[in-house]
């Protein structure tokens, strides 16, 4: 029997896996940006719903059931208590600005400053709302680096006030300290607060805002990645880098030679 005889052999079906490989890399690259997309709407729909539903169930019970849009309509309204609670909060702050005002509120901090159990509670609340809202204090508006929690490794501190004289005279050494808050991630509301040498610490040109969002996300979203150029120029890079790593993927592996 000749070789000619022989069917000829099939051809090979070797390029299926790259065209599959190919559409399931598409398929993953196309899923990943739709959940870019949506995914920080989403959560922020959902955070803003929390919050209006949370600040209306605690302001409804406040209202007379007779001013309350659901008895004269089918269904409730979200909001209504937030906007119940915004002006309720403004009309407060116009009472409170004249001389009237004023002399209700110092009554009321003398009846709470006479309660040991509340007055500290008050007191700390109060030192705090008024750095935070009132834009007059510099707490925790500048961004720093302190050595911690071992030598070389850095973190990202929200610098405050430098500690009184009573605590200033009680700590060792004659070097100036200055405290600090430690935000941990992903919750930049728990951290540490502690006092460290004013000298150790690397004040660093970032909001709050910036060094709270760079906490949050574990380094993953940088400070000024907000910016559109650098966000597509970012994207564009990782397009490029998923395509090369595709393309890795596909080549055939060197033969070993014994």
């Amino acid at each position: 029997m000749n070789r000619d005889d022989f069917p000829p052999p099939e051809p090979s079906a070797e390029p299926a896996p790259e065209v599959h490989s190919g559409f399931v890399a598409r398929f993953r690259n196309y899923f990943l940006t739709g959940l870019i997309v949506a995914g920080p709407i989403a959560i922020t729909f959902y955070l803003t719903w929390w919050f209006v539903t949370w600040v209306d169930g605690l302001v409804r019970p406040f209202v007379p059931i007779a001013y309350r849009p659901e008895t004269y309509l089918p269904f409730g309204l979200p909001g209504s208590g937030l906007v119940v609670a915004v002006f309720a909060l403004t009309l407060l702050g116009f009472l409170t600005a004249n001389l009237i005002g004023r002399s209700l509120v110092d009554l009321s901090e003398r009846l709470l400053g006479r309660i040991p159990a509340v007055r500290a509670i008050y007191r700390a609340m109060k030192q705090v709302f008024e750095t935070l809202f009132s834009g007059k204090g510099s707490s925790f508006r500048r961004v720093g680096l302190v050595e911690f929690p071992s030598p070389g490794m850095w973190s990202i501190v929200l610098i405050s006030q430098a500690p009184n004289e009573d605590i200033a005279e009680r700590i060792p050494g004659k070097e100036e300290h200055i405290s600090v808050f430690l935000p941990c991630a992903p919750n930049p509301t728990t951290g540490f607060f502690f006092y460290v040498p004013k000298s150790r610490v690397v004040e660093v040109e970032m909001s709050a805002e910036d060094a709270a969002t760079l906490i949050m996300s574990c380094g993953v979203v940088q400070p000024g990645s907000s910016d559109p150029q650098k966000r597509l120029a970012a994207l564009a890079g990782m397009a490029h880098a998923a395509q090369a790593a595709n393309a890795s993927a596909r080549l055939p592996e060197p033969a070993k030679v014994d």
